[in-house]
């Protein structure tokens, strides 16, 4: 059965830095896209970005290029997104997604079939 479980949620302030993790059960995160989608409170889903199973590419969104950072470690089936210069606007629930490709598809919700249930991340001073 396919998993994936977010950790690292939490208050930080604005400016601040916050790492996610996500872990896989179920599969090997090797040779697997695995991305990140985040939701707002009254808005809809946003694709953030998503790390190739190979050739060490990754997508970003233009509204977190430059200040996040995914990265992955397949020996412990884990994605990290490294989280910046944080602001309020980041503030959202936090979700790992796949489509047990290797190759990431475009920052669409239709595209990624797996999610996780989620971490919540507040920015507030």
């Amino acid at each position: 059965q396919v998993q994936l479980v977010e950790s690292g949620g939490g208050l930080v302030q604005p400016g601040g830095s916050l790492q996610l993790s996500c872990t896989s059960s179920g599969f090997s995160t090797k040779n697997t896209a695995i991305g990140w989608f985040r939701q707002a409170p009254g808005k809809e889903r946003e694709g953030v970005s998503c790390s190739a199973g190979a050739g060490d590419t990754a997508l970003y969104s233009r509204s977190v290029a430059g200040r996040f950072l995914i990265s992955r470690d397949d020996s412990k089936n884990t994605i990290y997104l490294q989280m910046s210069e944080m602001t309020p606007e980041d503030t959202a629930v936090y979700y790992c997604v796949t489509n047990m490709g290797i190759w990431c598809p475009q920052l669409l919700e239709s595209e990624y079939r797996y999610w996780g249930q989620g971490t919540q991340v507040t920015v507030s001073s």
